[in-house]
């Protein structure tokens, strides 16, 4: 993982490049500290309070954005009290989770991950899905389900070879609105952008053949 490394006075921003999606929620909402369209440093921590910068790393989808206070006393890595997968309008899954992905812990509780099976960073997303003319709905039909009795905790994604995400751990699937429709410890998600039953995997995968590690 390559990273930019900007510290401030009171905090530091790290941001990753490989993750990012280009959602522009940083530089739409706080373009005094993320500053598009320039050369040379474009990332500007003391241009905001500490509080506004760290939500900015809460609120990036992809996990790109990462803050910590200088004193240690807080870190945008903490994972949720709730963990989510928001299905996003024709776009990616984005989860926010103690995550580990291929059995591997990741440092940032938030990610993106590819569900229109073009991206070439999988399981991450790289926004293939706006020049692939990807379309799905972020409105899926809402399951029954029944409580979970416990809403956080770790949760791992395995990709299988040529097919879903292997989902395992405490998730509420989330619609693009908010709605939570569905509550699961272990599911399997559609990578491939085939499957009639989005999010979730039909097998459409296998007539598709879609080839991904």
């Amino acid at each position: 993982m390559t990273e930019e490394i900007v510290q401030g006075r009171d905090v530091t921003i790290r941001f990753d490049a490989s993750r990012c999606i280009h959602s522009r929620g940083c530089v739409l909402g706080h373009p005094e500290v993320y500053v598009p369209n320039v050369q040379g440093e474009w990332i500007h921590p003391d241009s905001a309070t500490s509080e506004t910068v760290m939500v900015t790393a809460l609120t990036c989808p992809s996990g790109a954005i990462r803050v910590s206070r200088n004193d240690g006393s807080a870190s945008s890595d903490v994972p949720p009290v709730v963990n989510t997968v928001r299905v996003r309008e024709n776009g990616p899954l984005a989860i926010e989770a103690e995550l580990s992905i291929r059995g591997e812990a990741q440092v940032t509780p938030r990610a993106t991950l590819c569900r229109c099976g073009q991206s070439k960073n999988k399981p991450f997303c790289d926004g293939a899905h706006a020049a692939a003319g990807f379309a799905a709905t972020g409105e899926n039909a809402t399951k029954e389900f029944s409580a979970l009795e416990v809403r956080n905790g770790p949760v791992n994604i395995q990709p299988l070879p040529n097919g879903p995400l292997l989902v395992t751990g405490n998730l509420e699937i989330v619609s693009g609105t908010g709605r939570t429709t569905d509550k699961v410890t272990k599911t399997a998600l559609c990578r491939c952008g085939q499957s009639k039953s989005k999010p979730y995997c039909d097998g459409s995968h296998v007539a598709a053949g879609f080839t991904a590690d």
